[in-house]
């Protein structure tokens, strides 16, 4: 399949312009010995939450189902669909199965990463009985494409004497969740990453897809892997790299070496920025401009849906939100990074709220 840049955003006028779904489309044209583009849909954080009975609650439910019909609209059809984890809010099979029936009508392939509302309760017990393996690697038209379980932590932790897994989960679902543990990938899977790109030729982009940032961003929340500069060493030697990632609920956008960083948002609700509650030292990117929320109690206020243009190994951001202005973070090939082409001047910066 074939489609000029401008052909797409043409066809996807419509969808862009509704603006209201949170879901992230994403075009990869790689340069001239590929040429190839193809298209693929980004959804993530649902945190669908159980009530009793069949009941859950709804507000989650209707922005999973609003990304999904969007998803299924789209023109081009998107060549295959990423999950970005945190189907579930505490993990439950209830709320792992209610997910997955409203994740059933997509049309197309879907590769899910895990989250830790997922995973906490039993281990990712559930989660991988119904959908396979927490991390792999794939290929799609010339693009490599690796799926981390990013959210594990250190043993000592995990298996310490709790009073029932329900305990273990509820700390890890907080925002502020001082009794906590960082979060990261692991020796296994860094050992695992290391052998699975031992095979891919340097020139190949890559296509990391995560939960947790793979930076450092800010300890108190979680916003952080804790062996993210080991992970970050081992895709060192690639051309381009892109890591795009969920968990943190807002844009966020960084370069380190050869690596750009981008969040995805949720269909579920807004997290504020670290700046706005810094008990600790936050390492927000730089690059990152805060975007404003006008009213942090209305669910859809930043959430939003993210086109994502790829070419030649770096993406192009463009965020639709609802009840917000819309952005566009677009690599700039002379500063070699992304760059927030509508807020980046600071005289042009909308300043955030600060009273959470």
């Amino acid at each position: 399949m074939s489609i000029k840049r401008r052909d797409f955003l043409k066809t996807g006028g419509a969808l862009l312009a509704a603006g209201s779904l949170p879901l992230s489309l994403v075009e990869v044209a790689f340069g001239k010995e590929s040429p190839q583009n193809f298209t693929f849909a980004f959804i993530s954080d649902s945190h669908i939450t159980h009530i009793k009975g069949n009941e859950f609650v709804r507000n989650w439910d209707m922005g999973l189902k609003r990304a999904i019909a969007e998803c299924n609209l789209m023109t081009p059809r998107p060549d295959f669909i990423i999950y970005g984890g945190d189907i579930a809010q505490l993990g439950i099979p209830e709320e792992i199965d209610h997910g997955l029936e409203i994740l059933g009508a997509l049309r197309g392939k879907v590769h899910y990463v895990m989250g830790e509302h997922d995973y906490y309760v039993d281990l990712g017990d559930y989660w991988r009985k119904q959908l396979g393996p927490d991390y792999y690697s794939f290929d799609h038209k010339g693009v490599h494409f690796v799926v981390l379980n990013s959210i594990v932590t250190y043993d000592e932790w995990t298996h310490q004497d709790w009073d029932s897994p329900m305990a273990r989960m509820k700390e890890m679902a907080r925002l502020d969740n001082p009794n906590g543990s960082p979060f990261m990938v692991g020796p296994t899977q860094r050992e695992w990453l290391r052998k699975d790109l031992e095979k891919v030729d340097r020139d190949t982009p890559i296509v990391v897809l995560s939960h947790s940032p793979l930076q450092k961003i800010y300890k108190g929340w979680n916003f952080w892997t804790d062996d993210a500069e080991e992970v970050q060493a081992l895709l060192k030697p690639f051309n381009k790299v892109t890591v795009l990632y969920g968990h943190v609920h807002q844009i966020q956008y960084n370069q380190i070496g050869n690596i750009s960083f981008h969040a995805v948002m949720a269909t579920a609700w807004p997290w504020p920025y670290p700046s706005t509650y810094s008990q600790e030292a936050s390492y927000l990117p730089k690059l990152t401009v805060e975007m404003n929320r006008a009213d942090p109690f209305f669910e859809r206020d930043a959430t939003g849906w993210q086109f994502i243009n790829m070419d030649s190994g770096n993406i192009d951001v463009h965020y639709t939100l609802p009840d917000n202005s819309n952005r566009v973070v677009a690599f700039n090939e002379d500063k070699g990074h992304p760059e927030d082409t509508k807020y980046q001047a600071e005289g042009n910066q909308i300043p955030p709220q600060e009273h959470y």
